[in-house]
């Protein structure tokens, strides 16, 4: 008996260090798998923060216009403008033990695992904070063991490599909240139309309880459960030391106007500028589509709301309610191409095409100007003379014969200056230009102002009969305007990541492209549209409008059969207007057909309103200003009835004095005195 005692004592003793040993293998194997995970954490890193945000888009003046959101509205405050009241109300009813764990609550884990048991079911969360932005971050909400051994591992990361403060920040800014509003500030500025640095106690408080069921707890749910929620969430607060009981009974007692609905509205401003804001992100600066919607970016754009205002409103005054004939306006600074104001269409919301960058239309006699300063280039002056008569053009390269026809079919049938065909817009002097220059050196001068689209070498195109787009136009315009400077149209200006980091800004070059004194030469002579001085044949096609200019301003209008064009400027601001059918149908009332030039004055004058009045400044050398009879283009004398400074490139100035006025006052009055009047001739005795 005694040895199998003895027997026994030994077996169990054998079995004890066997189960010793394999404890003690098992708790090496557990410590080296931990080890092993901390090592394997550590190796990989801090794990990127980045978490889908609004992308923001502000106006020059620093005004917020819009942003992307997807349905979403996700914002980034720092922790230090944030409520504190609701940094206290989010830990002490999420995770009262945030500061003092390491990602886990162990003995709040054991709570809950027995709550568990004890009611058969789950009833009861464990997870802290960090857990939980872990899992805003990186994972999808399916109760999986995969997805919580995958939060585990990005809790110890998070808590390895970030700051309690750097992850409390994280997740307040990631917490969805309800009615789409991710973070608290999209939800402070959803529900009491706020920032989230300004939330009292009773607000605080009443938001830090719908991450917990946002369909439920919600104000705009049921102010019943969020205010019983509050009032939990107030009592917790006053457990763990944050307010005292008296706060908490004043803050529940307070009464609270919910706002319910986000700050941006849904009609955007300026609707048409943002598209074509968001698709320079996407083609010029090469960011894709994630970035730009959900980026956090914060867009700094060239948007004059002033202007871009006066622009809607004059379109709206102009153009019947009733007609369904559309429009496209750039505003654009001419110094650096900062678009200031852009209208792509009559209504956004049932039309999004924006016809101010999208749509190449006819640009008419709009092309004239750049067609002339080639003119210059190639020895023209404001005083060459060509003959206006109706002229059929034949080739001999067995082209077809081509006859252009000025505006109701008149003609001066004599000769008439350069200075005085752009102003009337005459189409023979054009043609006529076009065909002596030869028919690719529009082509190429039109590259150089900028032109991108395809032209056809045809003796038509000094008409205007190859489609252009109006923010090209525009930016051409603006290379006469700012002396010859190359420009580009400039939309955005700076733009920021979702850490403030910039990752673009627009740097200012200066690149002469062309010739200073011949780019002042054609801007005043296109001054000459508005100036009846040049009156001939037929009116200056500016004379419709006059009446409503008040300050110096240099353009051309331009028209086809489906296009009205009207682009001009003063030495601060470049406006190009056009008017049309998107289906290219003709355009044939004829109160359309004054749209564009109604619109681009009516503009000009508001946008510029207040603002100092500027003369066209010749450049310090280079050109001569002379008086001459704008009839001929010679030197004006005393006699002659109409002077007109004009502008020249020095060297090319007239030297030949008109001479058909001298004596002719004299003359005149003298054929006066001998005329006898019709009625003395039929009744001597009247």
């Amino acid at each position: 008996m005694e040895i199998m005692t003895d027997h026994g004592f030994r077996k169990t003793i054998k079995i004890l260090r066997a189960l010793l040993f394999i404890s003690l293998i098992g708790m090496i194997g557990a410590l080296l798998f931990f080890v092993g995970i901390l090592t394997y954490a550590k190796i990989l890193g801090p794990p990127t923060l980045a978490v889908p945000q609004s992308t923001l888009i502000f106006a020059d003046d620093g005004t917020l216009i819009g942003e992307s959101h997807n349905g979403q509205k996700r914002y980034w405050v720092k922790l230090d403008n944030i409520s504190k009241d609701l940094v206290n109300a989010t830990i002490s009813i999420e995770d009262k033990n945030f500061y003092e764990h390491h990602g886990f609550d162990y003995k709040r884990i054991g709570g809950a695992v027995l709550a568990d048991i004890q009611a058969f079911a789950k009833v009861q969360g464990a997870s802290t904070i960090t857990q939980q932005y872990a899992r805003n971050l990186f994972l999808k909400h399916e109760k999986t063991w995969t997805r919580k051994l995958s939060e585990a591992f990005y809790t110890i990361r998070l808590e390895m490599n970030y700051s309690k403060k750097e992850i409390l920040e994280g997740y307040l800014n990631t917490i969805y909240y309800g009615n789409g509003a991710y973070g608290i500030e999209a939800a402070s500025q959803y529900y009491f139309g706020k920032k989230a640095s300004e939330l009292n106690l009773a607000e605080a408080s009443l938001l830090a309880g719908i991450p917990k069921g946002p369909n439920i707890y919600a104000p705009t749910s049921s102010m019943e459960n969020a205010k019983t929620r509050q009032k939990i969430i107030l009592q917790s607060m006053v457990n763990d030391g944050f307010i005292s009981k008296n706060q908490a009974e004043t803050a529940a007692a307070q009464p609270l106007t919910i706002v319910g609905k986000h700050t941006t509205p849904k009609v955007k401003i300026a609707p048409y500028f943002q598209d074509a804001v968001k698709n320079a992100l996407k083609n010029q600066l090469n960011l894709d589509d994630r970035t730009i919607a959900l980026g956090g970016l914060k867009v700094y754009t060239t948007l004059d709301l002033k202007q871009q205002k006066k622009a809607e409103e004059q379109i709206a005054q102009v153009v019947n309610e009733s007609s369904e004939i559309q429009v496209g306006l750039i505003a654009m600074n001419p110094k650096n191409g900062h678009v200031k104001a852009m209208v792509g269409g009559r209504d956004y919301e049932k039309s999004p095409f924006n016809r101010a960058v999208q749509a190449i239309r006819q640009p008419g006699s709009t092309i004239k100007p750049i067609l002339y300063y080639a003119a210059l280039e190639h020895g023209f002056t404001p005083s060459s003379t060509m003959r206006s008569e109706y002229t059929t053009f034949h080739f001999d390269n067995g082209q077809a014969d081509y006859t252009p026809h000025n505006f109701n079919n008149k003609y001066a049938n004599d000769e008439i200056t350069l200075a005085q065909a752009l102003a009337v817009s005459d189409n023979i002097f054009a043609v006529k230009t076009h065909l002596f220059l030869g028919e690719g050196t529009l082509i190429e001068t039109a590259k150089k102002f900028g032109l991108s689209t395809k032209m056809k070498d045809v003796p038509s195109l000094a008409l205007g009969t190859s489609g252009v787009r109006v923010i090209e136009m525009a930016n051409a315009y603006s290379m006469f305007a700012n002396g010859g400077n190359k420009v580009h149209p400039t939309l955005i200006t700076r733009v920021e990541d979702s850490n403030g980091n910039i990752i673009f800004e627009k740097e200012e070059t200066k690149e002469k492209v062309l010739d200073e004194a011949k780019a002042f030469v054609m801007t005043h002579m296109m001054t000459g549209v508005f100036d009846p001085k040049l009156n001939g044949y037929t009116k200056v096609t500016g004379s419709t409008i006059l009446k409503d200019l008040t300050r110096p301003y240099a353009g051309k209008s331009g028209s086809t059969e489906t296009d009205s064009w009207m682009i001009g400027f003063a030495p601060q601001l470049v406006t190009a207007v056009w008017v049309g059918y998107d289906a290219s149908k003709p355009i044939e009332i004829p109160e359309e057909k004054s749209y564009a030039k109604k619109i681009w004055a009516k503009f000009m004058e508001a946008a510029l309103d207040g603002k100092s009045v500027r003369a066209f400044k010749p450049p310090k050398e280079g050109v001569v200003g002379l008086y001459v009879n704008p009839a001929n283009g010679k030197l004006a004398t005393k006699d002659c009835p109409i002077r007109r400074l004009t502008y020249y490139i020095e060297g090319t100035e007239p030297t030949e004095y008109c001479t058909e006025h001298i004596g002719h006052k004299d003359k005149k009055n003298e054929g006066k005195e001998k005329k006898i009047p019709w009625y003395k001739r039929i009744m001597p005795w009247s």
